[in-house]
């Protein structure tokens, strides 16, 4: 899912950026003063910073929250992890109680032959 939205944020993102660039060689080849076609630009340079750092904001954001995501969900298999070794093990000294309990038997068995 990640890796989609950021496909979507890189697209979106280059389709501002084609829309920028024709709309400055629009005014380049545009007949008007050169005066006024600076103008133009510098303002058209302004929105288009203006649009770069809100989408550098909302990428920013996304990463943030995606990355306090992951640390959750690592935290959580942290806990699951030691749920289960904390089980195994439990199981585990269970098995080598009982594993020696038969032994003892077995010695016992043969000490009476």
């Amino acid at each position: 899912m990640g890796d989609r939205d950021n496909k979507v944020a890189a697209a979106a993102l280059l389709i501002m950026a084609g829309g920028i660039l024709g709309a400055g060689f629009a005014l380049l080849w545009a007949p008007q003063s050169g005066r006024r076609t600076r103008r133009d630009i510098s303002r058209y340079a302004k929105r288009a910073k203006g649009r770069a750092d809100e989408a550098v904001e909302d990428i920013t954001t996304n990463i943030k929250d995606l990355v306090e995501t992951i640390g959750e969900k690592t935290d959580d298999l942290v806990e699951k992890g030691k749920d289960v070794a904390g089980g195994a093990r439990k199981d585990l000294i269970h098995l080598i109680e009982e594993g020696a309990s038969r032994l003892e038997k077995f010695r016992t068995k043969l000490s009476r032959m």
